[in-house]
């Protein structure tokens, strides 16, 4: 049995699966709440959750809060989608890794059966 046609459909397939993704967001969501002291109150009220979006650019982080709830949403699902694409591309580096080496593998074979010939056949010449 030749794994290498399975191989390479599930390459392609790889391939195919993160050509469909259309949007992604490199970064992280996180949740931020504040503590205000208010006049006459002993005790600081929690506000929020107010949400950002926080990734890394030209070794800086940088933020932007998130508004609405779409904004919001949006992010998730680009952040989603980007972890999503690197899950595909380490499968994708791990299917071809494997073809690399059957394909190897099969010229290796085909070497030693270049390298057997007999040597009866030599000194016959």
């Amino acid at each position: 049995m030749n794994p290498l046609p399975d191989l390479e459909a599930r390459r392609n397939d790889l391939l195919e699966r993160m050509r469909s993704i259309r949007s992604l967001e490199r970064g992280t969501i996180t949740e931020q709440f504040f503590h205000k002291f208010r006049p006459g109150e002993k005790k600081a009220t929690r506000q929020g959750p107010y949400y950002v979006f926080s990734r890394r650019e030209g070794g800086r982080t940088v933020s932007r809060r998130l508004i609405s709830p779409s904004e919001i949403e949006q992010a998730r699902q680009g952040v989603q989608a980007y972890k999503e694409f690197v899950g595909l591309c380490q499968e994708f580096v791990e299917v071809t890794e494997a073809l690399g080496r059957l394909e190897r593998k099969d010229v290796e074979v085909d070497r030693e059966k270049k390298r057997r010939r007999s040597p009866s056949n030599r000194m016959g010449k």
